[in-house]
């Protein structure tokens, strides 16, 4: 039986993030007007100075926020933008999640959607990184658990049983040239990052650890393919291997066939 893997809603972060910034926009409202006597006691023109910080950093935010929805929807955007986008995603994580909360909203839920809209934000940049600047990590729990050979940090040393998935993971690396690393925690794929020092990375693991690692690489833009826990978390996962591949080659830039031809017969 073929596993795939879920397909988390991107609505969720979204939905989440326009309301918080909805209150944010009334609590800024009642602080300035809180705050208008004793402003313009000391300076009548404290007042509006105080207003002009308020509604151009509320504007970034919510200009952020739109082309964060046009991010997900495929639109084009300039560079700068992308990049801007890509960083207020990171930052407002945590106000999301404290939004959630007080919502009752799992954190699960919240993460896989925040994975999901990162992925939706780091498609659109349509990056290329040649293959080794291409950063590959997953968790040491993708190997069968009775398997008694070592793959934390050389996962050649797999002898591509079929068991689990390590062993298509290494066929692939070695198809398409990419850095290929198993870790056992976020410490070795922090690690890895300063070894290889990548330009993109693509992992695959939990949505809690996707997320923590999405804004520990960050600004390095990374893709998140989610695994699959048929036994429960943390053993004997799996992962979707044509979505891994998909996720891959969207952001891979590998050589022309005769180009590779060309470099083999030098």
């Amino acid at each position: 039986m073929v596993l795939k893997a879920k397909r988390p809603k991107k609505r969720l972060f979204i939905e989440l993030l326009s309301g918080s910034y909805s209150f944010l926009l009334i609590v800024s409202w009642v602080v300035w007007y809180i705050a208008y006597p004793g402003l313009y006691n000391i300076n009548g023109y404290l007042p509006c100075i105080f207003a002009v910080v308020l509604c151009s950093v509320l504007f970034l935010m919510g200009f952020g926020i739109l082309n964060m929805v046009f991010g997900i929807l495929g639109w084009p955007l300039p560079a700068l933008f992308k990049r801007q986008t890509y960083a207020l995603l990171n930052g407002l994580f945590y106000v999301v999640l404290f939004s959630g909360r007080l919502l009752m909203i799992s954190r699960r839920s919240i993460e896989e959607s925040f994975v999901a809209v990162s992925n939706a934000i780091v498609r659109n940049r349509h990056l290329k990184v040649p293959p080794d600047r291409l950063l590959v990590v997953t968790p040491h729990c993708l190997q069968l658990a009775t398997c008694p050979h070592k793959i934390t940090r050389d996962p050649k040393n797999c002898k591509r049983c079929g068991g689990c998935n390590i062993g298509d993971l290494v066929n692939m690396s070695e198809e398409m040239g990419f850095h290929f690393f198993v870790v056992t925690g976020g410490t070795l794929a922090r690690q890895m990052v300063r070894k290889i020092r990548p330009k993109a990375v693509v992992a695959v693991a939990c949505e809690r650890d996707l997320t923590s690692g999405i804004q520990d690489v960050y600004p390095i833009p990374s893709i998140g393919v989610m695994n699959i826990r048929p036994n429960g978390p943390c053993y004997n996962t799996k992962v979707d291997i044509e979505e891994f591949r998909k996720a891959i080659e969207e952001i891979i830039d590998l050589p022309e066939k005769g180009e590779s031809e060309q470099k083999k017969e030098n």
